[in-house]
């Protein structure tokens, strides 16, 4: 089993940045596929980045390409999503997931609000 905890959320103003952080326990997390997610109000969940640290190969939607960065630390066990430039439109809540080809676990979501 793996337990995710995201954390990093809040409130920031157009423009700003927020790095967020998804903190593995249970496992490594060397060899498993990671991602994060967003689902804003009204709207289905949605893909934001993904890294398959086997291989070094990063992913992510078109809306954020340039903008947000999906990182980690083994060290920490940790996996992270520097947000630049942000914008209303990313308000949403986030979720990291994680899974060795499917995402099967799912942290609880963090809120990320960007007013204009």
């Amino acid at each position: 089993q793996v337990q995710l905890v995201e954390s990093g959320g809040g409130s920031v103003q157009a423009g700003g940045s927020l790095r967020l952080s998804c903190a593995a326990s249970g496992r490594t997390l060397s060899n498993y596929v990671m991602g994060w997610f967003r689902q804003a109000p009204g709207k289905e969940r949605e893909f934001v980045a993904a890294a398959l640290w086997r291989r070094g190969n990063t992913y992510y939607a078109d809306s954020v390409k340039g903008r947000f960065t999906i990182s980690r630390d083994n060290a920490k066990n940790t996996v992270y999503l520097q947000m630049n430039s942000l914008k209303p439109e990313d308000t949403a809540v986030y979720y990291c997931a994680a899974g060795e080809s499917e995402y099967d676990y799912w942290g609880q979501g963090t809120q990320v609000t960007v007013s204009s």
